[in-house]
Parts: C-alpha cells; structure tokens; sequence
C-alpha cells in the first residue's frame, strides 16, 4: 500500500460524503507516510509517488493527470489570494522538493527538475528548473524517456567549470 491508493479511498469516501473514513484515511497518510494528501485532490490512473509518498503535501483540489511521477517531498500548495489550485497534465515528472505554487497549468509530457519552484504556467513539453523556475529545455531534445526511469550510462558527469582559471593552495 502507498499514499496513492489510500488516497485513492479517501477520494471515494469524500465523493460519498463519508468524513469519518476520509478522516481516518488522512490520518493514517499523515502518520505512515508524513504526507498530506487533500481528499477532494483528483490523481490520474498510473500516477506513483517516489517512495510510497514520503513527505508529499498536496493542497485540496489539485488535479493531476495520468502517468505522472511526483519525487519525494513534493509540495503542491494554494497562492493567496487565488482561489484556483495546480492543474497537472499527463506524463508530468515532478524532481524531488519541487514546489508548484498556485493557479497554474503544467502541460503533458513537462520535466520539472528537483527543488524548482514553479509559480507559472507551463506550455506542454517544457523542462524547468530554479528558483523561481525557468524554462531550460525542451523534452523533445531527450534521448531517452524520463518516465522510465533509464539506468544504462556509465560513468560521471563532468565537473563544473566557472571558466575562471584559479591555483591550488
């Protein structure tokens, strides 16, 4: 069991108007996984959270799309004044820590990269990164899919080079 499908039950519950298993749903997320997950939240079929949904805060009518990943410790919360919430397309990969914050619309097939914090609307196929986040990319430049979680390079990255030359001590 994750945070996904007990979500999933206390969605129902909230549907129903049942508040006694939508609370005891809550609390159990709250409690196994240190996630709060809004019951009116509507999760796409095929969407995972890394690690069961560890420390994951989704605000009350967020909606997210099918085949999504959301990373560990991802934050989606409401931007006062608005009164409207995140809407998340399909095939969206959320890095871990990420924040997306107010009444925005992420497009399908969107890379946000871990510890970003998005506070714009993002067109459908866009990679993101910063603080604020920025558009960096484009997912049709990849050679591989993200969503599949590839592990076949071998080796390091490169180390980073400030173009400045400087002595050792």
């Amino acid at each position: 069991m994750n945070a996904v499908t007990l979500h999933r039950l206390n969605y129902w519950a909230y549907k129903r108007k049942i508040p006694l298993i939508s609370h005891i749903v809550n609390l159990l997320t709250l409690l196994i996984y240190n996630s709060r997950i809004g019951p009116s939240c509507q999760i796409g079929e095929g969407t995972k959270l890394a690690y069961k949904g560890i420390g994951v805060l989704i605000v009350k009518g967020a909606k997210i799309g099918k085949n999504c990943s959301l990373g560990a410790g991802c934050k989606i919360v409401r931007k006062f004044p608005y009164k409207n919430v995140a809407e998340i397309g399909d095939n969206v990969y959320v890095g871990p820590g990420a924040v997306i914050c107010g009444p925005v619309r992420i497009g399908d097939n969107v890379i946000i990269a871990p510890n970003s914090v998005v506070n714009h609307s993002i067109q459908e196929g866009g990679i993101v990164g910063g603080i604020p986040a920025k558009l960096i990319g484009n997912v049709a430049n990849l050679d591989y899919n993200i969503q599949e979680n590839p592990q076949y390079k071998e080796g390091w990255s490169k180390y980073l080079d400030s173009g400045e030359k400087y002595e050792k001590n």
